[in-house]
């Protein structure tokens, strides 16, 4: 794996540029177990869970509703919100979104599911 930390600059608005792929994160940095991420969202993504693993999003453009069973919240730009471990959540953006995900090294950005996006720890590096 290759280390993306260090002493390092990166510049967060520059490197959304070469985000082509919707709900296709890319890593960005690390710190200690957790990847900070980048992703451009645009549309309904599948309702998933995080069994063991807490996910952070800030919205860095954009705006996204993460919808729960019973309830949604609603993130504009400047916003955080922390999607509690073993929540179901479905991120829907009417438009595209740009989002800053920190997760953990372990958590699978689709959950337990398998879908056309799901990509693995070494594809989200690219």
């Amino acid at each position: 794996m290759v280390s993306v930390g260090g002493t390092m600059k990166k510049n967060v608005l520059k490197e959304f540029d070469g985000i082509k792929d919707l709900w296709s994160p890319r890593i960005i940095s690390e710190i200690n177990d957790v990847f900070v991420k980048l992703a451009k969202i645009h549309g309904d993504f599948d309702r998933h869970t995080h069994t063991e693993e807490d996910e952070l999003f800030y919205i860095v453009k954009g705006s996204v509703r993460i919808v729960y069973d019973e309830t949604e919240v609603q993130l504009n730009e400047g916003d955080i919100h922390v999607v509690p471990k073993g929540k179901a959540h479905k991120p829907v953006a009417k438009e595209e979104c740009w989002v800053l995900l920190i997760e953990n090294k372990s958590t699978k950005h689709t959950g337990e599911i398998i879908n056309k996006y799901t990509k693995s720890i070494e594809q989200q590096f690219k």
